[in-house]
This record gives structure tokens, sequence and C-alpha cells, in this order.
């Protein structure tokens, strides 16, 4: 399985259950839903997003793969930089903080990579 497309599967499924069940990430992050009753549905547009994300990837071919990895790597670069705003107001804590950022620059690394197997980050850059 090439990077682009694990990517893509891992969008996907751990987006999925951030929009069906926003519940049961309040328990894995720890969120509290008592004092943000908007967590639902924060974490549900989340989860929609990288489904959504996810599958466009997946579908698409050749060229047409190229602008969809730099929406995703900008979408986790922002996500990276959100948790670190987060952090630094102290709305989450570290722990949180790591849980969200850490997977989110992970995957920015995994698609300069895949742009990289794709044969689009040259010495040109992106």
């Amino acid at each position: 399985m090439d990077i682009v497309t694990g990517l893509s599967l891992g969008r996907i499924a751990a987006g999925a259950p951030a929009f069906a069940r926003p519940d049961l990430v309040s328990r894995i992050l720890p969120f509290d839903p008592a004092q943000g009753p908007q967590t639902s549905y924060v974490t549900r547009l989340v989860g929609a997003r990288d489904v959504v994300v996810g599958a466009v990837t997946l579908l698409a071919r050749g060229q047409a793969r190229r602008p969809l990895i730099l929406a995703g790597i900008a979408i986790d670069a922002a996500d990276v930089a959100a948790g670190y705003l987060a952090r630094r107001d102290h709305s989450i804590t570290r722990t949180t903080a790591a849980a969200l950022v850490a997977p989110a620059a992970l995957a920015v690394g995994a698609g300069l990579a895949g742009l990289r197997q794709e044969g689009w980050c040259g010495r040109a850059g992106l």
C-alpha cells in the first residue's frame, strides 16, 4: 500500500467514528462535554472533514491527487497550529494537546512523503 492510500484510509478510520460517536472520542481524548456541550458538534465537523478528504483522495487518480494531498497537508498543519494555540491559552491539557498534535504532525510528514513518493516533491520543492 502506498503512503497516500494509507493516509487516506487512516483519515477515514479516524473520521468515521468521530462523526458517528463523538461521545466515544470525548472519552479517548480527555474533553469534558459538560464544560463545552458543543464538543459533539465540533467533533462531528472534524470527523466529516477527515472522511471526505480521505475518500476524495482515494478516488482521485494521477495528477488530480496532488492538490488533494496538498490540501490534506494544509489541514493537518492547521490542526497542529490549533492544538498548539489551544494548549498555549490553556483550553486543553498537555495530554490532550499531545494526543491531538502528534497525529496531525505525523500526517503532515506522511503527506510530504506521499508527494515525494508520487514524484511531485523534487528539487524545485512543492
